[in-house]
């Protein structure tokens, strides 16, 4: 899926927010029982994690891909956290806090929906939420130049560094839908009754920066895709193959892993199923 990762420089106006895939659905049940599969072999090995990271403007369709994805993985071995606005505690700490004690345990997969990336996205399109930070060397918005957020950049990198080094798989995927795909979405939710509560009058105020969450998407995906922990632009504006795309990727990454294997017996174990098997066969 090298078509989807971005390994180069690039310009977000050239990525691509459409692609459709035949037959979606039937291809997402096989992936589901893959990604299962392979999940179970991770958890008995025990040696490693998987992060998978959801990023993308609002109706991207974060929510129902998580849902659709991962529904045949044992629930022991997924996690979802939802990151919102931060509470007075985690404003305690420094940002990155409350996503380090949200990492998966050795053998589970974790989804961040939404993800410690805000912290150089909705904080550099509203700097004033960073004042909320208390940091000693900010003290104003005219503190917070790009070079601040570059620098957390750089930490968001170290800190992926750090957690793949030791065994965590990072995948980050950028859910890129278009401006006209997430209106008619938005005008969905408005006239579905179903749909009304998630609409937000913040919504429409947060789709007038549009041109400038862009410029900020495309900063960060040039500076923090790497090698270890690479982004996918993951066209969104077709949910099936949105979420076919992501699947595959996530079941490509983890057979790749072949070392990942199921445990071996010890040979006293071994050379003693056949007993155990007429123990049990034979209870009374």
């Amino acid at each position: 899926m090298n078509n989807y990762k971005i390994n180069s420089k690039i310009k977000i106006k050239k990525l691509s927010t459409f692609h459709k895939i035949e037959n979606a659905k039937k291809q997402l049940k096989k992936l589901r029982k893959l990604i299962s599969k392979e999940q179970d072999k991770m958890y008995a090995h025990g040696k490693y994690a998987m992060l998978v990271c959801l990023q993308g403007m609002d109706t991207s369709g974060k929510d129902s891909l998580i849902r659709e994805v991962f529904k045949d993985v044992n629930a022991r071995g997924v996690v979802v956290y939802s990151f919102k606005v931060p509470t007075e505690k985690e404003l305690k700490h420094d940002y990155l806090w409350r996503h380090y004690i949200a990492l998966p345990e050795r053998g589970k997969i974790n989804v961040f929906n939404r993800t410690h990336y805000e912290n150089v996205l909705v904080t550099r399109v509203h700097k004033e939420y960073v004042l909320y930070e208390n940091i000693p060397s900010v003290t104003s918005v005219s503190d917070l130049t790009d070079d601040f957020y570059h620098k957390r950049m750089e930490s968001i990198n170290e800190f992926e560094k750090h957690i793949t080094d030791n065994g965590t798989i990072v995948l980050k995927f950028f859910l890129n839908i278009s401006k006209e795909e997430q209106k008619r979405r938005l005008i969905r939710r408005l006239e579905l009754p179903e749909k009304q509560w998630k609409f937000s009058a913040g919504d429409l105020k947060e789709r007038k920066l549009w041109d400038d969450y862009m410029n900020c998407y495309e900063d960060m995906l040039n500076r923090t895709s790497t090698d270890y922990a690479p982004w996918y632009n993951i066209p969104a504006d077709d949910k099936p193959t949105a979420r076919v795309l992501v699947a595959k990727i996530i079941a490509e990454t983890l057979q790749r892993h072949k070392d990942m294997q199921y445990p071996q017996l010890d040979e006293e174990t071994k050379k003693n199923l056949k007993l155990f098997l007429e123990k049990l066969q034979n209870e009374e």
